[in-house]
């Protein structure tokens, strides 16, 4: 058996920082922090460890902050991630262990959601995550790519500052369901990754006059050991924020005036971006890859179904099962007005995984019936709670953490 427990003193964040590295494998060596370092990393009263005699032997971490839900409400939501255990102490059950603890602090803490990003698709739905969002990868072709319109607003280059990131992307936050809020500790994880990486450093580019900055892109080569003489020269976009519509359009026409540059890959973009329709030859822009984004877990759910809005008409009663965390479970009532318990008989049955992923618009109702993943009792009700979730923008968060 092991003992979970809160991490408050240094070395213990310190022990949990390298019990995560060495679970990843391969992740980056990111170097080791001092302890003046090291608090800057993790927020305090949310990372655990899991014990085994006396000795730490997994961890589990996670930020606070909002998630946007359909409709546009935000609600506490947990930035779930370090989640690892040593590879002696593994399939011992202290990974449920962890995660059950962790769960059950962040309900009862206030927290309404859980996201995080999944190293292995075939871990977190045991715990109750569904994927909910997705993100694509990329590629412009600089040859081919014209802009159907132009921008007047100013754009400039700029030293890579963080904190200047972290302004922008506050103020020009995104109503796409998914969008979850960057905590002081995902930029500093970000700074030190700059410190110490051998990478090309990269460049970033704002827009919008001084101190009224509305959008940014950061982006580096892919190839700096072989750019001069490639045939390919390959720039990663690897952030792009904007506040709106014309911003995008400023920065991609930054980028497009840079010379020596055969061939942009964004590296996450929504499945449903614009990019391909700002371009007068719709095929210098192509979906490179796409990939499950948001893991969602949903810890609270009267609250999470009563915050989101809903479209359509009619209504549908879940029946949500919840094994983790019990008091989930129920039955409850879907109309355009909202979400309520209700004792009526459920017509559609499904656990708090499935939910999960249909909570943001993300993925369809009638998927998850033709798989299995749910029990339709009413062959209506499909349509009916297709009708009730669905969302015209895809979910969509920009980030790993």
């Amino acid at each position: 058996m092991s003992d979970v427990r809160i991490l408050r003193a240094e070395a213990d964040l310190l022990r949990a920082y390298d019990i995560f590295r060495t679970a990843m494998v391969g992740l980056p060596h990111l170097g080791a922090p001092t302890v003046g370092e090291i608090v800057e990393l993790f927020e305090p009263g949310r990372t655990l460890g899991a014990f085994v005699d006396g000795t730490m032997v997994g961890t589990a971490d996670s930020t606070g902050g909002e998630i946007t839900l359909p409709g546009g409400a935000r609600v506490p939501h947990a930035a779930v991630t370090h989640i690892g255990v040593v590879p002696t102490h593994t399939r011992r059950g202290i990974l449920r262990a962890l995660v059950g603890a962790q769960l059950r602090a962040a309900r009862d803490s206030g927290d309404v959601i859980a996201t995080l990003r999944a190293s292995e698709a075939t871990i977190y739905e045991r715990f109750g995550y569904g994927i909910a969002g997705s993100s694509a990868s990329w590629e412009v072709s600089t040859r081919r790519a014209r802009l159907r319109t132009r921008s007047d607003r100013p754009v400039r280059l700029v030293d890579v500052d963080s904190a200047l990131c972290a302004r922008i992307h506050a103020a020009a936050a995104s109503d796409r369901p998914g969008s979850i809020d960057r905590s002081p500790q995902w930029w500093a994880f970000g700074r030190r990754r700059q410190q110490v990486s051998t990478a090309h450093p990269g460049y970033l580019a704002v827009c919008g006059a001084p101190g009224s900055e509305i959008g940014y892109v950061r982006y580096r080569p892919a190839n700096p050991d072989t750019w001069f003489g490639a045939d390919q020269r390959t720039v990663i976009v690897e952030d792009l924020v904007a506040a709106d519509a014309d911003t995008t359009v400023a920065l991609l026409q930054f980028l497009l005036s840079l010379d020596l540059v055969d061939r942009f890959v964004f590296a996450a973009l929504p499945v449903d971006s614009a990019l391909p329709w700002l371009l007068t030859d719709h095929r210098a822009a192509r979906v490179l890859s796409v990939q499950d984004e948001t893991w969602l877990r949903v810890l609270d759910v009267p609250r999470a179904l009563a915050a989101r809005t809903y479209r359509g008409s009619g209504s549908v009663v879940l029946g949500v099962e919840d094994q983790l965390l019990p008091e989930n479970s129920a039955r409850y009532r879907i109309t355009p007005g909202g979400a309520v318990r209700t004792d009526d008989a459920a017509q559609i049955e499904l656990d708090v995984s499935a939910l999960g992923s249909v909570l943001l618009g993300g993925v369809r109702w009638h998927q998850l019936a033709d798989s299995g993943r749910v029990r339709v009792l009413d062959d209506a009700a499909p349509d009916a709670a297709e009708d009730l979730f669905w969302w015209p923008r895809a979910a969509f968060a920009g980030f790993t953490f």
